[in-house]
């Protein structure tokens, strides 16, 4: 293994990032390049977690704002991240990196139930870890979901993969003077409003000082966070 800043990390994908272009669903192709990204880190013997969304299929809070009963809503959006997970999980044992989906809500035939302890093996022995159905209960999102198992499984950062290449003061494709950060602490992203994780991922995060590091998706950004070389922002205390 390398000398590397992370040797155990969770990473956190959005569901939208699956859509690709088409805004919507799985599109196998993005996929494809998201699990090529994952690879090359993979590859240089990091042990790896993965939390993905579902709002490209159902997002519970989108239904529950449209007259559906939140849990109910919920329960449907978890259902939605196994979909995601199994969609990448596939892409990734193409690419020759064994994986296992651990489920929050149990599924026996499509995948495993989330035992913390075989987790844990699963990751010594070389296989992505991919934590689906959020933590299996309503009014949970999937931030804390990565904020929850990133701690239970002991991962070194949790990685939030998004668009755009780092945390700004303010919205970048709004504003033309906005300001990356390189680091951030806990407490000035409270003060500034930054809005990284909701609100209870955050506080998991802070109180048992895991850094948070928000970095581009695609070009390479995941390796290069990893190795400790400065991109994308981090969150420390």
């Amino acid at each position: 293994m390398e000398n590397l800043c992370y040797k155990r990390v969770l990473v956190k994908l959005s569901g939208e990032a699956l859509a690709g272009e088409q805004g919507f669903g799985i599109h196998p192709e993005t996929v494809q390049l998201i699990c090529q990204e994952l690879g090359s880190v993979l590859e240089l013997g990091v042990q790896m977690a993965l939390v993905i969304g579902g709002g490209n299929i159902f997002r519970g809070l989108s239904g529950s704002a449209k007259g559906m009963e939140r849990s109910s809503a919920d329960y449907m959006g978890m259902m939605a991240t196994v979909l995601n997970a199994l969609a990448v999980q596939d892409q990734l044992e193409k690419l020759g990196h064994p994986t296992r989906v651990l489920s929050a809500i149990t599924m026996q035939q499509v995948c495993e139930p989330f035992i913390r302890r075989r987790a844990l093996r699963h990751m010594e022995k070389g296989r992505v870890v991919i934590c689906a159905a959020g933590t299996g209960n309503p009014y949970f999102t999937t931030d804390t979901t990565a904020a929850l198992r990133g701690m239970e499984l002991q991962c070194d950062a949790i990685v939030k993969a998004t668009k755009v290449d780092g945390i700004y003061d303010k919205d970048p494709s709004k504003h033309a003077d906005a300001v990356k950060f390189d680091t951030i602490t806990y407490d000035e992203t409270l003060t500034r409003h930054i809005g990284v994780m909701d609100a209870t991922a955050f506080a998991l995060l802070r109180d048992n000082n895991v850094p948070i590091i928000v970095c581009r998706m695609l070009g390479g950004d995941i390796l290069r966070a990893i190795k400790g070389e400065p991109v994308g922002t981090i969150v420390t205390g």
